[in-house]
């Protein structure tokens, strides 16, 4: 039986039928959310420049403001960081904890399977003074679910965002706490939505269109006991279910604690810069060697999964992992674009085999399979088959 995904996935049928490439950066108008201006520039870039005209020193202000609002005087935590252990979320905290004079708790929602540098990174991030609450979910019915977003969201790790945001805000409310720190925008660092780039916070009331693939958890656990044999209620209890969608809305508003703030609304965001101060401050270290599907060692190298993420993602839309970091330090003048594109050209779309065998154990499917939903995903208007092989139809270069 040939595999046929559903509709579930709501950003693909948004994308738009013609290629663009951004003149400054390496994006294309197959991006999720991102905008092109009238002399071909995506938003991302123009996000960038816009970047350069703000008050730095103003904005460190509003957030000492924002901290002095939220600091307690009992010794109690004051502010929650969601945290792998990487290095941008390790620079929030550190930061806060030592610069700010604030009581963070730092909270970590396991990856699916540990990195042995993803591992010693988590553990060096607590071991710098900070402190942390880990919650690993229900093993049996993590891989079912990974494996269902990955047939049908095209993107297994997509099991792993649900709880990345939703359980710190769970934790948030449990403890009381009513200030919540994440790292950067992703609409303003990665080319999205103009209206929400340059704002501080983001409401929970935008989270599905914006994190869950304008699907929810509960649609997305009702098509999988209805259409998979290999999921069904006897896999979990409800309790299990709890930390993969956000707190009930209306409590949330009631406790104040319905937003997710930017730590990079208030300085200028560089991942580089982040991995400097992480290195010094929190013990932190890059991959020994580089990221399948790119140049860089010291971003997402937490968990063995992330690689798929970031290849489906190249299969999906076009646009890979080298391809994001590379416009991201062209917009910060680190490279040019030639230098981008040469990047690009050597490093884009390429296989993560190095866990592709573990991939497979772990979604409990074999090799022939995973081709099929991979090829299931592949759009018409950025696929071709040529000589029994897959090429893009508009590349880069």
């Amino acid at each position: 039986m040939v595999f046929e995904r559903s509709n579930l996935e709501g950003q693909v049928n948004k994308i738009p039928k013609i290629v663009k490439w951004c003149k400054l950066c390496l994006m294309s108008n197959q991006r999720p959310r991102i905008i092109f201006n009238s002399e071909g520039v995506c938003s991302g870039c123009l996000n960038a420049k816009y970047k350069k005209t703000i008050d730095w020193n103003e904005r460190e202000k509003e957030l000492q403001d924002l901290l002095n609002k939220h600091r307690r005087k009992d010794g109690y935590w004051d502010v929650i960081v969601p945290s792998s252990g990487g290095k941008d979320s390790g620079y929030v905290a550190h930061q806060l904890r030592y610069k700010y004079n604030m009581n963070p708790l730092t909270v970590t929602w396991s990856p699916l399977k540990y990195t042995n540098i993803g591992w010693q990174n988590f553990n060096s991030h607590i071991n710098s003074g900070l402190s942390n609450i880990l919650c690993t979910p229900n093993g049996k019915l993590q891989q079912k679910l990974a494996r269902l977003c990955f047939e049908e969201l095209g993107d297994a790790f997509h099991v792993f965002v649900l709880g990345q945001i939703s359980f710190p805000f769970h934790m948030a409310v449990k403890l009381g706490v009513k200030l919540v720190f994440y790292g950067e925008n992703g609409e303003l660092e990665y080319a999205g939505e103009p209206e929400f780039a340059d704002k501080p916070y983001r409401t929970a009331t935008e989270w599905e269109s914006k994190y869950f693939k304008g699907n929810s958890f509960k649609n997305l656990l009702h098509y999988g006991l209805s259409n998979k044999n290999y999921i069904d209620k006897n896999d979990f209890c409800d309790s299990d279910l709890i930390f993969y969608e956000p707190p009930n809305i209306d409590q949330m508003k009631s406790m104040n604690v319905d937003r997710e703030y930017f730590y990079s609304y208030y300085f200028p965001w560089s991942p580089q810069e982040n991995y400097y101060y992480a290195s010094q401050h929190t013990g932190y270290k890059p991959n020994p060697e580089r990221m399948e599907g790119t140049y860089s060692k010291y971003a997402s190298i937490d968990d063995k999964m992330d690689g798929f993420h970031y290849y489906m993602r190249y299969i999906k839309f076009g646009l890979g992992r080298c391809v994001e970091d590379a416009s991201h330090e062209i917009r910060s003048g680190h490279i040019t674009r030639e230098e981008g594109v040469a990047l690009a050209n050597k490093y884009e779309g390429e296989f993560p085999e190095k866990y592709f065998v573990e991939f497979l154990e772990y979604l409990n499917i074999d090799h022939a399979y995973f081709w099929e939903v991979v090829d299931a995903w592949r759009s018409p208007n950025l696929w071709e088959k040529k000589n029994n092989h897959w090429i893009l139809k508009n590349p880069l270069i």
